[in-house]
């Protein structure tokens, strides 16, 4: 399982015509889920998410998290983080799990982050989005887990 995640100033999402997510300051998380994942992989990626220090303290250095800052994550699935463009000019997605495996671990990460204390925001699984938001700082990070 992997997430790529990008602090932001705000970000939306809208499917099929509606909104279905909104966040102010905070994180917009993508959601990257492979064959081998289990929820574990989800529960550890969720307390790495919430307790990141990438927020700026007082002085302007990296030492708050999501937590501390009290901020949202809109979090939407992103199976194209496990494209492979290694070979030819169109990704492979083979290594993305099917949908059926993905929502239902989707679904867990998203229970975990709300666990923490974090309110969250979604997309709807499997929709075509479209996804804004406006970067702070920028940062952006790809944390990964894989299944052992």
């Amino acid at each position: 399982m992997k997430i790529l995640v990008q602090r932001v100033a705000h970000a939306n999402v809208v499917a099929n015509g509606q909104t279905t997510g909104s966040i102010g300051p905070g994180v917009l998380v993508f959601v990257g889920i492979t064959h081998k994942d289990t929820v574990e992989e989800g529960k550890w990626l969720a307390g790495k998410l919430i307790n990141l220090r990438i927020f700026e303290d007082n002085e302007g250095k990296l030492n708050e998290s999501l937590l501390d800052k009290k901020g949202g994550a809109l979090i939407v699935s992103q199976f194209t983080l496990y494209g492979d463009c290694a070979n030819g000019r169109r990704p492979s997605f083979t290594e993305a799990a099917r949908p059926e495996v993905a929502k239902e671990l989707y679904e867990a990460f998203i229970e975990e982050v709300k666990k923490g204390g974090v309110p969250v925001q979604t997309g709807v699984f499997g929709a075509e989005m479209k996804v804004s938001l406006l970067n702070d700082g920028p940062v952006t990070l790809l944390i990964q887990r894989e299944a052992s």
